[in-house]
């Protein structure tokens, strides 16, 4: 996922997804402590993705207050 496909989504879309990025945070978080983790990177992936959600929102919520 890039920011430019992030852009193109409205703020709920982006809620929606930035929930369901946390869940698989947690999921993951479990998953290591547990020692079942497949997957290692896939934690970086998540967590980055998240911050470019959370960054988009707030880009967003800047246009909307600027106007």
């Amino acid at each position: 996922m890039n920011a430019i496909e992030l852009r193109q989504k409205t703020p709920d879309q982006l809620r929606d997804q930035l929930v369901a990025l946390k869940k698989e945070a947690f999921n993951l978080r479990f998953q290591k402590a547990t020692n079942q983790t497949e997957n290692t990177a896939r934690m970086r992936q998540v967590r980055r993705d998240a911050a470019r959600v959370k960054t988009v929102l707030n880009e967003k919520a800047r246009e909307a207050a600027a106007n």
